[in-house]
């Protein structure tokens, strides 16, 4: 990022687009080109007009699908990185429309990859989530399937130079899929009570700056090949609600299909492959031609054989008032 003049970000306008793009006009002021690509033009016009981008020249929004080839080509021409965060990300949604998913998240990231390879791009990096770890739904599967694509390109770019890498990470306090605006927004109707899956439920949770810089660093650091788990600090839903409205009850709805009582990041088929820095893990390619060699990690620690990490065993937890303070800040 250091180096680069341009910036594509796919999926642009989502919450993790608006908040990185925030960032890198504040800490790059090198780039001099930053693309949105994205498929909703409402959005792009509420982005385009909101204070901290209203009337800067630096800013492109470009209407295109990651399933458009052709377009990824035209919005691809002179960039010199590419963060890749279009997907379709809601669990049931993806269950009810399978093709579409696989569409987008599998087949839209092969368009991203041939597109970035021929259009010389020099870095991409993916975003993942916890539940491409380990996947019992659609979009988990997908998503894994996108990540396994990525690492698998920097092969795939033969003699070129483009290098690729996948950043994982989980459950984002205050994203469009989180479950704060629906809890604020029940509380908001009159509700007396929240309804929780399983009480036992917990998940990772991070700020979305956190997650911006963790895909900064990851910039600055890969070599391609890389998959980055950054560490989270985990919460339970029952603390949650806690921290959310204390003098409501629980009402417990029971699992729904699809999900999990703990997120999973790493699981022990991976630990053999994985190497532990201060605040995220690198998870080697289990095919060594993939790239990403351990001379990168010679300062790394391995993990334990049979490591795994997941939001139940996580020795970081957050308590009732941090995460009250967190929502507080959103």
């Amino acid at each position: 990022m250091k180096t680069a003049r341009s910036l594509l970000v796919t999926g642009g306008t989502g919450s993790f687009g608006n908040a990185f793009i925030e960032m890198v006009l504040q800490r790059y002021p090198n780039l001099e080109r930053i693309v949105v690509l994205s498929r909703d033009e409402y959005k792009q016009f509420i982005m385009s007009n909101k204070p901290e981008f209203r009337g800067n020249k630096k800013l492109r929004f470009f209407i295109g699908d990651v399933r458009d080839k052709d377009r990824l080509y035209r919005a691809f021409d002179g960039i010199d990185v590419v963060v890749h965060a279009a997907a379709l990300k809601q669990v049931p949604s993806c269950e009810y429309n399978p093709f579409e998913a696989v569409k987008t998240n599998i087949l839209g990231a092969q368009n991203v990859i041939d597109a970035a390879i021929d259009c010389k791009v020099k870095k991409v990096i993916a975003l993942s989530t916890d539940k491409a770890c380990a996947p019992i739904n659609l979009y988990g599967a997908t998503k894994l399937c996108s990540d396994k694509l990525f690492i698998a390109g920097n092969v795939y770019s033969g003699g070129h130079d483009t290098r690729f890498a996948v950043v994982r990470y989980g459950n984002v306090a205050g994203s469009r899929g989180s479950v704060i605006p629906y809890f604020q927004h029940l509380i908001k109707a009159g509700a007396d009570e929240l309804p929780i899956t399983d009480t036992r439920m917990t998940r990772f949770w991070l700020k979305l700056e956190d997650a911006v810089e963790m895909v900064l660093q990851a910039f600055e650091i890969m070599e391609g090949g890389e998959l980055f788990v950054k560490k989270i600090p985990s919460m339970r839903v029952t603390d949650l609600v806690q921290a959310i409205a204390p003098a409501i009850s629980l009402r417990n709805v029971g699992i729904r299909p699809g999900e999990k009582i703990h997120e999973m990041m790493i699981t022990s088929e991976d630990a053999r492959h994985t190497y532990e820095y201060d605040n995220y893990y690198v998870i080697e390619p289990e095919y060594k031609i993939l790239g990403a060699t351990s001379v990168l990690h010679k300062y790394a620690r391995p993990v334990a054989p049979d490591f795994e990490y997941h939001s139940g065993n996580n020795n970081e937890w957050l308590t009732v008032d941090q995460m009250r303070t967190m929502i507080d800040s959103l």
